[in-house]
């Protein structure tokens, strides 16, 4: 094997991905009140979001420790990329950088590169990807990281959720200046910024309203779609997504769209209803 991808688990995978020897999804740790579980493939997304609607207490994560990620990297590929959450929002990038780090120490040199998403969900599924596509185009592991590097760089993130209090009690909108009452049914249009933290658009008078403004945003700085790949992941709420992308399409051509469903750390800030983009 000549490469290996390794992703955090905020990173939704196609089920094929996720049988792929290529591909390894380090957990993270969740926790709602004294409930307790990884991020795994025994995740129950219903059970998670009963759970948080029942607990009083704000859900957390906790990222996976270097020695998790040391792990991932003792393998015959000689080409490691991983890809995490924004640094600016888990501690996941620096524990890959340390493990990657206590590896060099312990077993010698190879290859690997440690992505910082500066994003989330799909968007670190889009860079996986791309390591993947350059990989099997032949490109050198230095040419990967630097077309991977110029790829993050490129790419953008929106998102509208339901409820924010997740990403407000976990300190997650410092940047954000305008969040209004819920009671008002306002829902902000966010996007991530260029430093991977997260920043408000617009907004829209309920969910519908705000899903449209968050298409016509995207339309809007898109640029050239042609050749781009449309990722949308939505958290227990399939109908949202597929009217977003309907919206997209009726205004660009892409390449492809790829529909998931959030894992556990996305569902726990998209909360129920939660729809992320990227492109």
């Amino acid at each position: 094997m000549r490469y290996k991808i390794v992703v955090d688990s905020c990173c939704e995978l196609p089920e094929e991905w996720k049988q792929d020897p290529r591909f390894e999804i380090i957990p993270l740790g969740l926790e709602v009140g004294d409930y307790h579980i990884l991020d795994d493939e025994h995740f129950d997304q219903a059970e998670f979001i009963r759970k948080v609607a029942e607990c009083p207490q704000c859900p957390k994560s906790a990222c996976p420790s270097p020695q998790r990620y040391m792990e991932a990297y003792r393998t015959e590929a000689e080409h490691v990329y991983v890809v995490t959450l924004s640094s600016n929002l888990s501690g996941s990038y620096n524990s890959a950088v340390v493990g990657r780090d206590l590896y060099h120490e312990t077993y010698g040199d190879k290859k690997i590169h440690v992505v910082d998403s500066r994003s989330a969900s799909c968007g670190e599924t889009q860079i996986a990807m791309k390591a993947l596509e350059y990989e099997e185009a032949g490109y050198s592991f230095e040419q990967v990281v630097e077309k991977l590097e110029q790829f993050r760089d490129r790419m953008r993130t929106y998102f509208v959720l339901d409820n924010l209090e997740t990403l407000r009690k976990n300190g997650r909108l410092s940047g954000v200046k305008a969040i209004v009452a819920s009671t008002l049914n306002i829902k902000p249009v966010m996007a991530g910024t260029r430093e991977g933290t997260i920043e408000q658009l617009g907004q829209g008078i309920g969910i519908k309203k705000a899903l449209q403004k968050m298409a016509d945003t995207l339309v809007k700085n898109v640029g050239n779609a042609q050749g781009k790949v449309l990722m949308i992941t939505h958290c227990n709420n399939r109908m949202r997504a597929e009217s977003l992308k309907e919206r997209i399409l009726s205004q660009i051509k892409v390449k492809s769209v790829l529909i998931m469903d959030t894992a556990g750390v996305s569902s726990m800030y998209a909360n129920d209803g939660g729809v992320i983009v990227t492109i």
